[in-house]
């Protein structure tokens, strides 16, 4: 892996000429752009990314070079627009605003530039008009207020503690322990620690505070009348005093914005000019007028990194995370009893466990106890969970006191309820229309996948959320299941009872990474060829979304390889390379896709066993143990024969809602026999990219009557059940951890959202018809999506 020599922050650069010619720059981004002739696996699929990250090296540490790099960039923006190259504009577009922020002085001829480029991206069809939209914005606000973007971002992902601007952000990232063990893990490991470190080892908050003073300066007042090294000498010599400047100078750019930044820059720069004069001239030198512009790169965010094993929990990760956080001190005041009452009511407790109520015979005053009370739980729970924490909260108890757990508003009030729509509306902005069915019996959402934030089309008030929380899965197939899992655990929590809907915004990475290959065996290459492709989502992403594919689809790929370069030379120079694509892939990549969840009731054979429910989002498998050993060598031979020969296998019923993309929905019942079944909710190729699922027996069906014979089902509604004495086993998300056994019938259908439930149950008692949706929840979504970022959405 290449290895760039990085220097420490602010440092000189000497002579303005660029130390890398434009010539060089320009074939350094040509080799990073996708093309139409790149494959996912193909020979420079995973050089992608590192080119990337080398060419982003090579300008980080010279602002000559990175001013240079745009000048690049917006020739090579009007020259795709020009030639109506679509497929260059998004990646050359991402890699130009990830080196303005970077920039030390950017010229107003430049801005007006990239402005107009930008603002005509207007008349694209999605996804390009959107994220012309957004970073039309962010350059009209950068114009008038040179290094605001800087500022804000260090602000946020630092942690500084000021009053102007408290917005924090966080990643969190996961890894699967089924995908990252060995040698994985402590290659990862390394390169978080060697990227909290930084280039120049650990860095203070004051010394975050310093690279955002000298770089607002510089981008403010230029060369012309700025003297970058001074400037940085004359803060490294403050020491402490330095915090101050830091405070002043924030609140000067965020009064700018208050006031829509009237007077173009006139009275900023002045300002601007005034700090400048007085950290110069403290540091017992003149001010100096102008001179060549220092850099100050950017550090990575804060990441914090996990092996999700079962013990993780999401919702109390996030909740420690914000009362830990600076800005929400005040929480601090809060005893430990309402702490545990905000985190759950007992550590031992799952969140999503039934509850149970004991009605008490006493008064609730101590004194009226007699002195032999026993505070032993009733005989009627006999669930181990419930009786291991009473018995240990007894034993840290005092005998005397009287214990009294915590308890639980059992209705939402009509705030919360407002609260989880107007929530679901931001996110949603297409279900203002209804969620009903359409004219003539028709569906009214269509079998097109949602992809943007639709920022045209939502014209609800975005909620000002102080805290961000990007987080980040790595793995197959099996850790995107877990994430809308626990993402609608989340969901279902909060609907109960809000504590971080209304303060934390979530976002959700994806970063593909297949398990490490096995030797080559005649068994082993039969289970590739059953299970197929590990990473479906990542494979459908990196389709409709080339830059993804280059970014971080390619990552995947250099973690194995860079475990295998460690293990082979512990003593090689360290580079953060894995942090580095993150923090870019969590910076740029806003565009979210959706996924649906989809809600799985399972019904076993046993009439002792109560129906479980669970949720799944790429995959669902049936299998007939009986027939597992034989069900691929079926599936050949009936490939090979006619199709009218017997079909072995076990018979079962389907009842399901027919999609069409006339939006005309038909209810079919059939029965078949089969040796199983796949259930996929994301399409194998673009060709098939419809929003729904799409069932493939092991044996296609014979056209008999009441059967129509096809090979693929597609549809969002499901039961099958099968109408011999035999059971079938459920794997969900292909996860060995999710399987189910003795099965007697399974039902799938699209999950809803726990805010949509909530709302609906408070809107019906003023509805005689409880089908109906009633009051706000008829302009809900229903439906609860994953929304998994991207750096484009879906290119079409």
């Amino acid at each position: 892996m290449a290895h760039w020599d990085s220097s420490s922050s602010m440092e000189p650069t000497g002579d303005c000429s660029p130390t890398v010619p434009e010539s060089e720059l320009y074939r350094s981004l040509q080799a990073v752009l996708p093309r139409c002739t790149d494959q996912q696996q193909g020979p420079d699929w995973c050089n992608k990314g590192m080119l990337r990250w080398t060419l982003h090296k090579k300008v980080q540490n010279n602002p000559a070079n990175s001013l240079s790099l745009l000048w690049v960039l917006i020739k090579e923006l009007e020259k795709a627009e020009r030639w109506d190259s679509r497929k260059s504009i998004i990646p050359l577009l991402h890699t130009l605003m990830h080196a303005i922020i970077q920039t030390a002085y950017i010229p107003d001829e430049l801005y007006k530039r990239v402005y107009d480029f930008c603002k005509r991206l207007l008349t694209y069809p999605q996804p390009y008009c959107t994220v012309g939209l957004s970073y039309t914005r962010q350059i009209k606000t950068e114009r008038f207020i040179p290094g605001l973007m800087y500022q804000r971002m260090i602000t946020a992902e630092q942690k500084l503690k000021n009053e102007h601007y408290p917005f924090q952000e966080r990643v969190f990232v996961l890894a699967d322990p089924e995908v990252f063990s060995g040698s994985l893990i402590p290659a990862v490991v390394e390169d978080f620690e060697v990227s909290a470190l930084g280039s120049a080892g650990f860095q203070s908050p004051l010394e975050h505070m310093r690279s955002v003073v000298q770089h607002t300066i510089q981008a403010a007042l230029g060369p012309q009348h700025c003297h970058g090294p001074k400037l940085a000498q004359a803060l490294r010599d403050m020491g402490q005093e330095v915090e101050p400047y830091f405070q002043e100078v924030l609140a000067t750019l965020e009064q700018c914005v208050e006031e829509g930044y009237r007077g173009e820059g006139g009275m900023l720069n002045s300002r601007l000019q005034q700090l400048y004069s007085e950290i110069v001239s403290d540091s017992n030198a003149e001010p100096l007028c102008g001179g060549p512009m220092c850099d100050c790169p950017i550090p990575n965010p804060e990441m914090s990194f996990y092996l999700w094993t079962e013990d993780l929990d999401i919702w109390r990760e996030l909740s420690k995370w914000f009362r830990s956080s600076s800005v929400s001190e005040h929480f601090s005041s809060f005893s430990q009893e309402q702490e545990d009452f905000e985190l759950g009511e007992s550590p031992f407790t799952p969140a999503d466990m039934p509850r149970f109520s004991i009605m008490s015979n006493d008064s609730g005053i101590e004194k009226d106890l007699p002195p032999s009370s026993d505070f032993s739980p009733s005989t009627s729970l006999d669930n181990p969970c419930i009786v291991s924490a009473w018995e240990q909260c007894k034993n840290e108890q005092d005998s005397s006191r009287l214990l009294r757990r915590g308890g639980i508003k059992l209705k939402p009030t009509a705030k919360d309820g407002m609260v989880l729509m107007q929530d679901t509306l931001e996110d949603n902005p297409s279900a203002a229309s209804g969620g009903g069915p359409g004219k003539g019996g028709r569906r009214a959402a269509t079998l097109q996948r949602r992809a943007g934030m639709s920022m045209m089309e939502n014209h609800f008030p975005k909620q000002q959320r102080h805290f961000i929380a990007k987080i980040v899965v790595m793995g197959d197939d099996r850790v995107v299941g877990r994430l809308a899992k626990a993402y609608y655990f989340y969901r279902k929590r909060e609907a109960r009872r809000l504590f971080l809907t209304t303060r934390v915004s979530l976002q959700f990475y994806y970063i593909p990474v297949c398990p490490a290959q096995l030797p080559v065996s005649p068994v082993t290459v039969n289970l590739n060829q059953s299970t197929g492709d590990s990473c479906t989502l990542g494979s459908y992403l990196s389709n409709v979304d080339p830059w993804y594919n280059s970014n971080v689809n390619s990552l995947g790929g250099m973690i194995h390889k860079m475990a295998k370069l460690q293990e082979m030379n512990p003593e090689r120079p360290k580079d953060p390379f894995i942090s580095d694509v993150i923090a870019y892939y969590v910076r740029s990549g806003q565009q979210p896709v959706y996924f649906n969840i989809y809600f799985v009731k399972i019904t076993f054979n046993s009439m002792t066993k109560d129906p479980v429910e669970d949720v799944f989002l790429t995959n669902l498998e049936i299998e007939f143990p009986e027939f597992k050993h034989i069900a691929a060598s079926m599936k050949d031979k009936h490939k090979r024969s006619s199709g009218s020969g017997e079909v072995c296998g076990v018979v079962i019923s389907m009842n399901y809602r027919k999609m069409t993309l006339s939006g005309r929905d038909v209810d079919v019942g059939i029965s078949a026999r089969t040796t199983g079944a796949q259930i996929n909710a994301i399409p194998s190729s673009e060709a098939e990219d419809l929003n729904c699922l799409t069932l493939t027996l092991n044996e296609a069906p014979s056209k008999t009557k009441g059967s129509s014979g096809e090979s693929k089902i597609r549809t969002s509604n499901i039961k099958i059940r099968t109408l011999e004495r035999r059971s079938f086993t459920l794997t969900l998300d292909k996860d060995s951890r999710r399987i189910y056994k003795h099965v007697q019938s399974v039902e799938i259908s699209p999950c809803l959202d726990p805010g949509y439930c909530v709302q609906k149950s408070m809107g019906s008692k003023f509805c005689t018809d409880g089908a109906k949706d009633a009051g706000l929840s008829k302009y809900m979504s229903k439906t609860l999506p994953l929304p998994v970022n991207t750096f484009a959405g879906i290119i079409n």
